[in-house]
């Protein structure tokens, strides 16, 4: 069986920056707005750095306007992701970008996204949850509204919330009252750290805010003493190798501390981020993971078996996508 064919689950995928260049183009065209400086010659997305690139994924998303817009993302998305072997994935979707996180447009948003998902899981076999995401750098306050949105639609399809944007703006436990919201909700959490913001961010995200999942996290390879409480407690990593050596967190795909982290026992998994900005397909993380590091079939099993377990999904879901795990075995 090819790469491209292993059942994959993702858990790290925003929703906007997984828009292909070619639908945000489309789309800028019908509304007649003009968004050319995001895009390079070739039509694919042009950034310069970390924080050059949250302004061009902000200037793309400023065209999706209505639920609608956010219909036909999750399509186009979610048949993409299909295509290269997803049979699970979790999506970030902000509140912010989706009404201006009023609860009643919110959910006006959430059921054209629901619907788009339904249709795309009847059709390719790719099942979608939804996790809230606050923006790290709009501040704590609007934090509070995306995490009321998230309490308010939570259940069986929202089934988390988390942070993303620029981890030097503040800290985590400035979002504590949020992530306390969103838990007594019955949301399960996640937080964007170990990217920008070291080991210690790492830890503050663990310990101050109680999430079980990390964005990246990656960085924790940097304190060994945190690596053990990582795999000690099980907290699981949502990795995304492609995306830190685009942006230049790491040189090259044999420096990435993926497999180092495997070794001490942390649960990792593997996700795209933001593919089409990356230039990455879930078939490519695997191809170049198995470069540079000779993983096989059962490294692939076993990174899908860790997101299975950390999914934030039932226990239904979680027992038929079981099943399709083990009609392709290792």
């Amino acid at each position: 069986m090819s790469l491209k064919d292993l059942p994959k689950l993702e858990l790290h995928l925003h929703i906007e920056g997984a828009a292909p260049p070619a639908f945000i183009r489309g789309l800028a065209q019908e509304k007649s707005v003009d968004i050319s400086r995001v895009f390079k010659e070739d039509g694919s997305y042009d950034f310069r750095d970390f924080v050059h690139f949250l302004s061009v994924y902000e200037a793309a998303t400023s065209v999706l306007k209505t639920p609608d817009d956010y219909a036909r993302l999750t399509t186009a998305v979610l048949e993409e992701s299909a295509a290269h072997g997803v049979i699970y994935t979790e999506m970030f979707i902000s509140p912010d970008f989706c009404g201006g996180s009023d609860v009643a447009a919110w959910r006006e948003y959430l059921h054209a996204m629901q619907e788009a998902a339904a249709r795309a899981e009847a059709k390719d076999g790719i099942v979608m949850r939804g996790i809230v995401t606050c923006i790290r750098h709009f501040g704590p306050e609007k934090a509070k509204a995306s995490a009321l949105c998230a309490a308010e639609t939570a259940g069986d399809w929202i089934t988390g919330f988390g942070i993303g944007g620029d981890e030097g703006k503040g800290k985590l436990t400035d979002f504590a009252w949020s992530f306390d919201l969103a838990r007594e909700a019955g949301l399960q959490l996640t937080a964007h750290a170990g990217e920008w913001g070291g080991p210690a961010s790492v830890r503050e995200a663990v310990d101050g805010i109680g999430v079980v999942r990390v964005g990246h996290g990656v960085r924790a390879i940097e304190d060994l003493a945190l690596v053990d409480q990582l795999a000690e407690s099980g907290v699981t990593l949502e990795v995304c190798p492609g995306s830190n050596i685009v942006l230049g967190l790491y040189p090259k795909w044999d420096r990435h501390p993926i497999q180092a982290l495997r070794e001490r026992g942390v649960k990792v998994t593997v996700s795209t981020d933001d593919p089409p900005f990356f230039h990455t397909t879930m078939t490519r993380e695997y191809e170049q993971l198995e470069r540079a590091f000779g993983w096989g079939a059962e490294d692939f099993l076993e990174i899908s078996r860790n997101a299975l377990d950390a999914a934030f999904c039932d226990g239904d879901t979680k027992a038929k996508l079981a099943e399709r795990l083990k009609d392709h075995p290792a």
